[in-house]
């Protein structure tokens, strides 16, 4: 990234009379993280601001111990035309659904991303594809700033860490990332709770539709994916939320024959897709990229307007070319 756009957000951010926030559609913990953590600053130190997300205005239950959820506004109570509006983890304005229409009409927007497809929507883009998190950008910003972090803030920071670096497992878990999460531990977090909450506990009616929906798994084994899908009969018949089912990407990665995984939901939208990749030698973001999605090279998503068939056949027939 240039830090020069770091820079220029931090004048913008200190020459704004108040601030709106916003972050993508169906929030993950970065996402969330990120927003909710400038927002606690932003109130912190006499910077009025609000806070939203798209409808459906809701979180996954993994998230719902996050300081600041009940600070923040409705879509519809959100300014239609802010001064300033930042964004945070959201590649694109479409990610931001109704809320696409106060970002650009926004006197200044400043994205704040470490996607590398991130479409650089803003009058200021703070990217920063090496960084592990949104949640690393956020405390830089915070330091250049001046802003002290608290409590609350550090702990949604470290839920934009932990959540996005998998519990620091995956390959973009550097020194600086532990350096950081050290630097927000500090703050007395509750971090045996906050880890079961967001990584291990789950309704019983959530494992029983994980069952059967590891059940129907489809693997194949000469191309090295596995795939799966949640219906809506499925989210009915075990009356379980959309939202709940955002750990099962993680269940399905597991399988040791595969080094790319999916999962299918059926949304109002269309099929929403998740993809995972356990191979240096296999970036998800090109697949997600073919379909008008994004995201990193292991963790990317698109969501698409025809039956799980066609896209699991398209997702293969894309990773076929590939892999050449």
């Amino acid at each position: 990234m240039q830090w020069t756009e770091l820079d220029r957000a931090v004048d913008v951010i200190r020459g704004a009379e108040s601030v709106a926030l916003a972050c993508h559609v169906g929030p993950d913990g970065d996402a969330l993280g990120s927003m909710l953590a400038l927002h606690h600053l932003c109130l912190a130190y006499g910077k009025p601001s609000v806070a939203s997300w798209p409808e459906p205005f809701v979180v996954a239950p993994h998230y719902r111990y996050l300081p600041g959820l009940e600070l923040a506004v409705k879509p519809a109570d959100f300014p239609a035309a802010p001064k300033v509006m930042l964004t945070f983890d959201c590649g694109s304005l479409d990610r931001l659904n109704e809320l696409g229409r106060s970002a650009a009409a926004a006197g200044e927007l400043v994205v704040v991303d470490h996607h590398a497809s991130n479409d650089r929507y803003g009058t200021v883009n703070v990217i920063d594809t090496e960084a592990a998190a949104t949640a690393v950008l956020v405390r830089e910003l915070a330091r250049r700033l001046d802003w002290k972090l608290t409590r609350e803030a550090a702990m949604c920071l470290y839920t934009g860490l932990v959540t996005d670096t998998g519990r620091f497992q995956y390959a973009n878990t550097t020194p600086s990332v532990f350096a950081l999460a050290e630097e927000l531990a500090a703050f007395d977090l509750p971090i045996e709770s906050m880890t079961r909450q967001l990584f291990e506990e789950h309704r019983f009616a959530y494992l029983q539709m994980a069952g059967a929906c590891l059940a129907r798994a489809e693997l194949d084994r000469d191309l090295g994916f596995v795939a799966t899908w949640v219906t809506n009969f499925d989210l009915d018949g075990f009356e379980v939320d959309l939202e709940e089912t955002e750990g099962l990407i993680d269940l399905v990665r597991r399988t040791a024959e595969a080094d790319v995984a999916c999962v299918c939901k059926e949304t109002a939208e269309g099929i929403r897709v998740s993809l995972r990749s356990v191979s240096p030698d296999i970036d998800v973001s090109l697949v997600a990229a073919r379909f008008g999605g994004g995201g990193h090279r292991f963790a990317a998503g698109f969501v698409a307007p025809y039956p799980v068939v066609d896209v699991i056949g398209n997702i293969k027939a894309a990773l076929r070319q590939l892999r050449g």
